[in-house]
């Protein structure tokens, strides 16, 4: 993997991002983009990084024995060497399965779960051939449409014995913990980041454990992405962002970064600056054009989204940190409100 760029970030983004336009309302619009196509587009966008689950790597994982999965795996490694790039991750697919329709880990029935720990293993082998030491668990359908489906406390500890068993399967492997509060479930065992925190610390080894923040699951959780990425960071247990933007608490939109509401993308650009967080880990892009964009332009939204954080990295730097502090001591909370908004519209303040 190059060098970071001057502002000392690396990018990554995952394959799914350059997509269809498939919406559960309607089919695709656009062409499919064949995975070599879309890895060779990584470099020329000005990522650095990968970010794979498990059947990206390997498809059709699960009609493939030990050793096909570890050569294919490792094929793809020396494509990304050959490229320039590093995988970031990889994260099981635990959604669409049939054995996952009423969860994973924490699944009613014994033999789903069965499964979900089986593939669960095969991911670590994956990541491992990859060379990286990051798995991610979206817990996409870990919880119910109705609570009295399923034991809340039983599902946790469910989820706690599934972490444990990757954890000794691989010693060498971290595992992040991606929480959103709904979609595709109703209700999600594991909605945020302090659950997230929480869960990683009744496990077998907690410094192995972590989190990652999306911002368009924070929004719908009704939280702010920049307070959950500060409780990670408080922890030391923010290692990945999924960065992108949400029109409301409506679906997971995935739009661009900043598009929406800029100064809640400054807000996440300053709490990871000013922690550091291009010395902890990989800034990823979890973004998706929009459903009506031509085929032609469907990748601008991952160099837009770049270049946005980019921008606000120059904006966190210039911040005027006197007048912060002045505002803050005063507890002059108006005159902070026009700081912040003035120094993003590029305005010096006026006496």
């Amino acid at each position: 993997m190059n060098a970071p760029n001057k502002y000392g970030y690396r990018f990554s983004f995952g394959p799914w991002n350059i997509h269809e336009g498939a919406d559960p309302f309607g089919p695709p619009v656009r062409p499919p983009v064949a995975f070599e196509s879309k890895l060779e587009a990584y470099k020329r966008l000005g990522y650095d990084a990968v970010q794979f689950h498990d059947d990206d790597a390997v498809p059709n994982l699960d009609g493939k024995s030990p050793q096909q999965i570890e050569q294919e795996a490792r094929a793809m490694n020396q494509k990304l060497h050959d490229l320039g790039l590093a995988a970031e991750f990889v994260a099981p697919r635990l959604w669409e399965h049939p054995l996952t329709i009423d969860g994973a880990y924490t699944a009613n029935d014994p033999q789903s779960r069965a499964y979900a720990r089986d593939r669960s293993r095969k991911t670590l082998d994956i990541a491992q051939a990859l060379g990286t030491d990051l798995i991610v668990l979206w817990l996409a359908r870990e919880g119910t449409y109705m609570r009295e489906a399923k034991d809340a406390v039983q599902a946790v500890d469910r989820l706690v014995e599934a972490i444990d068993d990757m954890l000794a399967y691989a010693p060498t492997i971290r595992i992040a913990v991606e929480p959103k509060p709904n979609e595709p479930m109703d209700l999600a065992y594991i909605p945020t980041i302090g659950h997230a925190v929480a869960l990683g610390y009744k496990t077998r080894d907690p410094q192995r454990v972590g989190v990652l923040v999306e911002s368009a699951h924070a929004i719908l959780a009704g939280l702010d992405p920049a307070d959950e990425m500060a409780f990670g960071l408080a922890y030391d247990k923010l290692w990945s962002v999924h960065l992108n933007d949400q029109n409301g608490l409506k679906y997971d939109q995935d739009r661009a970064f900043g598009m929406v509401n800029l100064r809640r993308a400054f807000d996440q650009v300053l709490v990871l600056d000013d922690n550091r967080f291009y010395e902890r880990g990989i800034v990823g892009m979890d973004v998706k054009t929009v459903r009506t964009q031509k085929a032609d332009a469907a990748e601008k939204h991952l160099a837009h989204s770049m270049q946005v954080f980019l921008w606000l990295v120059e904006r966190a730097r210039s911040l005027d940190r006197a007048a912060l502090r002045q505002c803050r001591e005063a507890r002059d909370y108006e005159a902070l409100d026009r700081l912040i908004v003035g120094h993003l519209m590029g305005h010096r303040p006026v006496e």
